[in-house]
């Protein structure tokens, strides 16, 4: 957004690659990191495949977020695919924008700084539950060490910074791994991804700031804050184990771990309870993303012979997610273990490439 704390604000919850069945605790204890987390050049998961009754093939790699930050992506099979790609599809999600220009954005950037911090000056430690705050400032102390400035930033962006450090100090990272391989390979090609976004025009992107920085707290940044500490105290070696399983290309425990979605969507709410994001239309948002993005496959796919596209692996895998609605659609859909295979026993699209 013209402002980027709006943005941020969206965004920032649909990275975290979290847990459901977390209990909140005022006397936890951090958890260190119990997991090994691979290194070296690692395959990843494979390319799902979602094939129409006229052969055109969409190939989806599910992401994953975060990553091992030490491990080499081998992604010869995704390079295949963008090689002779009619189209390649970017990732669902919303795109928020105003046609201000540069200038415009320069003279609202101080705004949306201003917009990222409590109103009123309120630090953490007057705004959150003594029992929460304790633990927040345990784990700052921890992974972050002295930064005052986190204590005046709103308990959702703070707990971000604060998930993102310790995320590092565990040898995991989000992004720079999967999208600079797509990103170098369509530039080979003179090439341009194809978005599949929501994109929300903002028509007063200065009134927008203005009622975000009234927002005060809410119960769902609590629940956000809450989820997320619980994550860094006890359970970062799951969300290592899941790194892992994407790394190494093991959608057997992928399909069997548990749905990472309940603390996204936690935080997720934090954001679309806001007044702000009632009155930019967010209501309904994820019901949205998921229907723009069908909109574009079907586009895509009656255009050109391939197409590939890049989704979240929660999305793809859990019920009545982005392969149950190709299934509907009529597609049919084959894991990355199941791509030489179709009714007959084999597949007739595949041409011997791994």
């Amino acid at each position: 957004m013209c402002g980027v704390v709006l943005a941020f604000a969206l965004v920032v919850p649909l990275a975290y690659a979290q847990t459901a069945d977390l209990v909140p605790s005022a006397t936890s204890e951090v958890r260190d990191l119990d997991t090994v987390v691979v290194t070296g050049v690692q395959p990843g998961p494979g390319l799902w495949r979602a094939r129409r009754t006229d052969g055109h093939t969409l190939y989806i790699l599910g992401t994953q977020s975060p990553l091992p930050a030490g491990m080499t992506w081998k992604a010869d099979e995704v390079r295949e695919v963008l090689a002779r790609a009619g189209a390649v599809l970017g990732p669902p999600g919303v795109q928020m924008g105003a046609d201000i220009g540069l200038f415009g954005r320069l003279t609202l950037a101080p705004s949306a700084f201003r917009a990222m911090r409590n109103p009123d000056g309120a630090t953490l430690d007057e705004l959150l539950p003594p029992d929460l705050y304790q633990r927040w400032a345990s784990l700052k102390q921890r992974y972050v060490g002295r930064d005052r400035g986190m204590e005046r930033k709103r308990p959702f962006i703070a707990v971000y910074q604060l998930y993102r450090a310790a995320l590092e100090k565990n040898g995991l990272a989000e992004g720079g791994i999967v999208g600079p391989v797509i990103q170098d390979a369509l530039k080979a090609r003179g090439m341009e991804v194809t978005p599949t976004v929501v994109s929300i025009k903002v028509d007063d992107p200065r009134g927008a700031l203005r009622t975000f920085r009234q927002e005060t707290l809410k119960p769902e940044d609590l629940d956000c804050v809450r989820g997320t500490l619980d994550i860094i105290e006890r359970d970062l070696p799951r969300v290592a184990a899941r790194a892992n399983a994407w790394a190494v290309g093991d959608i057997a425990a992928l399909r069997a771990m548990d749905d990472a979605q309940a603390q996204v969507m936690a935080c997720l709410s934090a954001w679309t309870a806001s007044t702000t994001a009632r009155e930019l239309g967010l209501r309904d948002i994820q019901v949205r993303v998921g229907e723009t993005w069908l909109a574009a496959v079907d586009k895509a796919m009656a255009e050109h012979d391939t197409v590939f596209a890049s989704v979240s692996v929660d999305a793809l895998l859990k019920p009545d997610g982005h392969l149950d609605s190709l299934r509907r659609r009529g597609y049919t859909v084959l894991a990355p273990d199941e791509a030489d295979m179709v009714e007959d026993g084999t597949d007739p699209q595949d041409d011997g490439t791994p």
